[in-house]
Formats: C-alpha cells, sequence, structure tokens
C-alpha cells in the first residue's frame, strides 16, 4: 500500500512525480491552523485536482494536539508500506515524517529533499506543472490568482527573493493549487468567489 501526502499543491504532486511510484491513496490531513490553511479553505478543490490525478482521497480530521498518534492510526489501519512526502529543506518536518514512518513500519519516499529551492521551482514547471497561486503573503498579492507558469516563474521568483521569501514557499509564503501536469487526466475547473484576508495574508476561495 503507497500512500502521499498530498495537500492539492505543487510541491507534494511533484514528489509523486519524480517518484514514479503508483499511489493508493493520497492523504489529505485536516488540521487546526491559527491561520486557515489555503487548501482546507479549498478543500473541495484540493480532492477534485487529486482525484483528476487518477488518485483516490482519503481526507482525515485530526484532533488537536492528537495530530501524530491519530494519523499513525490511520495509516496502519491502512497497511501502509511506503510513504511519499514533499519536504525540501525544513529539518523538524523531515523527522517528523521520520518518526510516523517508523511507527506505521513503513519506507519513507522524500523524493525532493535536498534539492536546491529555487531550481525546484523551475524544474515543476519545466516538466510541466501548472500551479495557481491561492494564498500568499500581502508582499507577494499580485501574484494570488495568478498560474505560474514558463513565461512568468523567473519574475515570480525574483518578486519572492527581493521581499526576503523563498522562492519555493516552502515556509509556507504561498500556496498553490495545481491545476494540471503530467500525473493529471484532465484540467481542474474553478472560478474565483472571493479574497479572504488574514493580518497579511491573502487566500482566494474557489469553487
Amino acid at each position: 500500500m503507497h500512500v502521499a501526502f498530498l495537500s492539492g499543491g505543487k510541491d507534494s504532486y511533484y514528489a509523486i512525480y519524480r517518484s514514479g511510484i503508483q499511489v493508493d491513496i493520497g492523504l489529505v490531513l485536516v488540521y487546526d491552523f491559527p491561520r486557515p490553511s489555503p487548501h482546507l479553505v479549498n478543500l473541495g478543490k484540493t480532492v477534485e485536482t487529486i482525484l483528476l490525478m487518477g488518485i483516490p482521497v482519503a481526507v482525515v480530521k485530526l484532533g488537536k494536539g492528537r495530530e501524530f498518534v491519530e494519523t499513525v492510526g490511520f495509516l496502519r489501519s491502512l497497511g501502509v508500506d511506503t510513504l511519499i512526502a514533499g519536504d525540501v529543506y525544513i529539518e523538524d518536518h523531515l523527522r517528523y515524517m521520520e518518526n510516523i514512518a517508523k511507527e506505521v513500519g513503513a519506507a519513507l519516499v522524500e523524493p525532493l529533499w535536498g534539492m536546491d529551492p529555487e531550481d525546484l521551482l523551475y524544474k515543476e514547471i519545466e516538466d510541466g506543472l501548472k500551479p495557481m497561486v491561492i494564498g500568499c503573503v500581502n508582499g507577494l498579492g499580485k501574484w494570488l490568482g495568478v498560474v505560474l507558469d514558463r513565461d512568468n516563474v523567473y519574475a515570480f521568483a525574483e518578486n519572492a527573493k527581493s521581499i526576503g521569501v523563498d522562492p519555493l514557499g516552502e515556509k509556507g509564503e504561498y500556496h498553490t493549487i495545481v491545476l494540471s501536469g503530467p500525473l493529471h487526466k484532465a484540467s481542474l475547473s474553478y472560478k474565483i468567489v472571493d479574497v479572504e484576508n488574514y493580518d497579511g495574508y491573502k487566500i482566494l476561495r474557489l469553487i
């Protein structure tokens, strides 16, 4: 049983693509965040874009303070032997995933780990991902609702660097949803219905 941690965003998508592994279930975890996650604000579209990849989806709501235990329990119930995640350079995230894999008794595959963040962004676009920015800090506000592509990704990265933001957004400075890519059977359709503001962070609401 191969399970991938998915958000609907570019990095978890690209991790599957780079791994070459046939994923049995895409796992979307629902946490209680101080600020809403753009992926969870748009949970319906998150699930839809994963289904368009031909991957069955499991959505699991985790209790506050019980995130680790409940994640492990769910994965054990599936009999998972391989976990795929899209961490790049945050050590605490990698350690957390390693601990989950150890408790579950599964192998952890992290295809993006150690890659240069800016180069990784460019590779994602070069390999055909079409991610749209659905949440971002105010300094990237002009990119909200923009689909990153070969024509604009370098300007986007320069804008990010100019305000001291990782061009990959590994620390949550911005979030994306993949509209189409090499794993998609069809493109995700959407309509922007609102822009929500959360203390210096903007989030699109899609239908």
